[in-house]
């Protein structure tokens, strides 16, 4: 929801937005729907993964190049900047880029031109641009990886994504989305026992989004449709599953097979809710209210306990 919200409240607008988080929470997504919601939702969608593109190719690749500009360019090539024109350019990986080309990427930031590899013409770079990266561009211009003054022109709106080892919570509704995904490819999709969503809400998912839709298409695939209990997950959730014959408790937090399923049932979402409601409340108390250390207790980012902390208070309004 918060993700949502500073889309709709930036879509509208040509800033440049960095776009921050591991990989697999779902950076293109955002990218995606930034474009699809901003006046250029008709024009192009132009992503470049900077990251897999060699550096001494990657100029010509955004920039494009004459013929004869270098060996081996026998033809005219329009690069990612002259395809984007009219729409959106994303830069994914951006803090890949080497230093000679981050020069150019600033030039193009601050002047909207830039050249064709082998031509002193100036083209006009009618783009808005989104950026992405998975790693700590703070960290990166300390340590004289990245550009100071670049990080500043491309971090205008920062939007960042929590891992979903933060964010839990929406598992279930990440299933469902998936699923509703899957099946429209043709895959009869599963759904799962309590245990098994307990099961695979104690993994921390060191690959985020794109490790769970993973998970789903296989599982979609290997079991069409059915309804999948804990001893149908892989190995890797096996530390995850609750036994009643003791199984071991999640590295400092209780033991989920401590807990009792009422003969009826339980709301899996108002379960969850309300213990990690209560865990908020005593980290809160025990770090004094300083939320750096609260968040440090319960092992998850500030700006995602400040969001969480900010919903416990609208829910109580």
């Amino acid at each position: 929801m918060r993700v949502r919200k500073l889309i709709s409240q930036v879509a509208a607008f040509d800033t440049t937005v960095l776009i921050l988080g591991e990989s697999g929470t779902g950076k293109e997504g955002v990218a995606r729907e930034l474009h699809r919601l901003s006046p250029r939702a008709t024009g192009p969608f132009v992503p470049v993964n900077c990251a897999a593109i060699p550096s001494e190719l990657m100029e010509s690749e955004l920039f494009g190049h004459e013929r004869g500009a270098f060996s081996g360019a026998v033809a005219l090539r329009r690069g990612r900047f002259e395809l984007a024109d009219g729409g959106t350019l994303f830069l994914d990986e951006v803090s890949e880029m080497s230093p000679q080309l981050q020069a150019k990427l600033l030039r193009v930031l601050q002047e909207r031109t830039y050249e064709r590899v082998g031509s002193g013409e100036l083209r006009s770079a009618d783009v808005r641009i989104i950026a992405a990266t998975n790693r700590d561009l703070d960290q990166e211009v300390a340590a004289g990886r990245f550009r100071g003054d670049l990080y500043f022109r491309l971090n205008v709106f920062p939007i960042e994504l929590a891992p979903l080892r933060e964010r839990r919570e929406d598992l279930p509704l990440l299933i469902e989305t998936l699923n509703e995904a899957l099946s429209l490819r043709g895959h009869g999709a599963v759904s799962f026992s309590a245990p098994a969503i307990a099961a695979l809400a104690g993994y921390r998912w060191p690959g985020n989004v794109r490790e769970l839709e993973n998970l789903l298409e296989r599982l979609a695939i290997l079991s069409p449709g059915a309804h999948l209990g804990t001893g149908d997950l892989p190995d890797r959730f096996a530390g995850n599953r609750p036994s009643h014959t003791g199984a071991a408790p999640l590295a400092n937090g209780p033991d989920p097979a401590a807990f009792v399923m009422p003969t009826g049932g339980v709301h899996l979402r108002d379960l969850v809710q309300r213990f990690e409601d209560e865990l908020i409340a005593q980290a809160m108390d025990r770090a004094e209210g300083v939320i750096a250390e609260a968040a440090r207790l319960l092992g998850i980012g500030r700006t995602t306990l400040v969001e969480k902390l900010r919903r416990r208070e609208q829910s109580a309004a």
